[in-house]
C-alpha cells in the first residue's frame, strides 16, 4: 500500500534474490524459465512481519508475450552519441528495447533526454 513497505521488503529479499537482469542474455532469448510459484513460497519467510498482510499467495503467474520475430545472435547496442542517424528493420520489442534485423538494439529508457524521431515504411 506504500513505498515504505515495498522498500523494506525489497531490502529483505535482495539478500536472497539477484535484482539485476543480464540484458544481453534477455535480448538473445537465452533465458531459463523459472517456477515463480516455488520462488514465491521460498521467499515468503524473508518478508518483514509488517509487510506480510500484503503477501499474495493466491495469484497466478501472468504470461507476457513480446512481439519478437527475430532475436539477435550477438547484441550490438545503439549509442546515439556515436550514431545519431540509424536505419533498420524492426524485428521485435522486449521490455525497454527495440530489436533490429542487424542485431542492433536500442534502449529506449537509456536514451531519456534525447529527441528521437521514427519513420515507418
Amino acid at each position: 500500500p506504500n513505498r515504505y513497505l515495498a522498500g523494506i521488503t525489497e531490502v529483505a529479499l535482495k539478500n536472497h534474490v539477484g535484482d539485476k537482469t543480464n540484458w544481453r542474455t534477455m535480448l538473445t532469448n537465452n533465458v531459463v524459465d523459472e517456477n515463480l510459484i516455488e520462488w514465491r513460497e521460498k521467499l515468503k519467510q524473508y518478508i518483514p512481519e509488517e509487510a506480510l498482510p500484503y503477501y499474495l499467495d493466491n495469484k497466478r503467474e501472468t504470461q507476457m508475450e513480446f512481439p519478437v520475430l527475430q532475436y539477435p545472435s550477438k547484441v550490438k547496442s545503439l549509442n546515439l552519441d556515436k550514431t545519431p542517424l540509424f536505419e533498420g528493420k524492426l524485428k521485435g520489442i522486449k521490455g525497454q528495447y527495440l530489436i533490429f534485423e542487424d542485431n542492433t538494439v536500442f534502449n529506449v529508457r537509456g536514451s531519456e533526454g534525447y529527441y528521437v524521431g521514427l519513420t515507418l515504411n
